[in-house]
Formats: structure tokens, C-alpha cells, sequence
């Protein structure tokens, strides 16, 4: 019943996209040392979810199983980061701007979070369960 409502999907997409990104910045940090390894990052959620709006044509909606089709995921991939002072061992990592990188995602994440739990207590009013 309330898979299909939008801001608990966006919700939950956000916070998969900040687990994503996370993982990735974690792995810039373990290869900090290694010489050669470029940094990597993942494509804000914002291109991300513009890309899957304009797939899915931007205001259709699917409100029925069977009425439309489901739009095709955009996959999140990691990309090597192209602006970055490289070391003289080749290596791209600032532990600064990885640090950085990992508290904005923590904020999107809680805020993710936090969209998702008042949705579920604005729905829980309203069915006279909160």
C-alpha cells in the first residue's frame, strides 16, 4: 500500500544513494597510501534522479501496477574523480576533502532519514494509528 507513494521512495533511494557514496569514499580513504590509486566518486543524486525523471518522460507516474511501465533504474556507478592534485606516487586522495565528502553524506542520509519517519508519522495520523 505505501510502496507506491513517491516521497518514501525518493526517501529511500536518497539513503541508498548516501550508503553508495559512503562505501566510496571509505574505500578513497583505505587506498589514501596506495600509490598510484585515483580518487573516486559517485554522480550527485540530483543528476541522478534528473536522469531517471527524463526516462520516465518527467510528470507520467505509474499509479496502478500494469498501467505503465516501470521506468529502468539509472545505475550508480563510481567514476574516477578528474579534478584532484596528484602526489608525487600518483596518488589523488586528500584525507581533508574525503572527510568533508563523508559528512555531507551523513547529513544526506539523516536527512533522508528524517523525511522518511515524518512521512510514516504524517500517514499514521491520518489512519488514526499515531
Amino acid at each position: 500500500m505505501f510502496d507506491d507513494l513517491e516521497i518514501l521512495n525518493l526517501s529511500q533511494s536518497v539513503a541508498r544513494h548516501a550508503a553508495l557514496r559512503q562505501n566510496v569514499i571509505a574505500q578513497n580513504v583505505a587506498n589514501a597510501d596506495t600509490p598510484g590509486y585515483r580518487t573516486r566518486d559517485v554522480k550527485p543524486f540530483s543528476e541522478i534522479y534528473a536522469e531517471s525523471s527524463a526516462v520516465t518522460g518527467g510528470s507520467m507516474r505509474q499509479t496502478r501496477p500494469g498501467h505503465l511501465g516501470r521506468a529502468n533504474e539509472v545505475s550508480v556507478r563510481a567514476a574516477e574523480a578528474t579534478t584532484q592534485d596528484v602526489a608525487p606516487d600518483g596518488n589523488s586522495v586528500s584525507t581533508e576533502d574525503e572527510m568533508l565528502k563523508s559528512i555531507e553524506v551523513r547529513r544526506q542520509y539523516d536527512l533522508s532519514l528524517t523525511v522518511y519517519k515524518t512521512s510514516l508519522g504524517i500517514l499514521r495520523a491520518s489512519i488514526g494509528k499515531g
